[in-house]
């Protein structure tokens, strides 16, 4: 529910994306669920435990994982852009 919740606010409130339609923001649903999922591993256990899940660090590494992964790809477009053959 914190993956769908983290790529709503990034895809509908923050108009932050790459590509537009449904296939991307599934995809980024998955994106953030991995990250989700690795945000207490790598932040750390803390604040609110909701059945074995750390609230703050997931929401933290959902929006990291999808801001990461949209910021990685316009990068890769601005990078090869303007560049023919590649």
């Amino acid at each position: 529910m914190i993956a769908v919740v983290v790529v709503a606010v990034f895809y509908f409130g923050l108009r932050y994306r790459f590509l537009e339609g449904w296939d991307c923001f599934l995809g980024k649903i998955v994106l953030s669920w991995l990250g989700g999922w690795l945000g207490s591993p790598v932040l750390g256990h803390w604040l609110f435990n909701v059945e074995n899940v750390y609230v703050v660090p997931a929401i933290l590494g959902a929006a990291s994982a999808v801001g990461g992964a949209v910021l990685w790809w316009k990068a890769l477009a601005k990078a090869y852009g303007g560049r023919a053959g590649v």
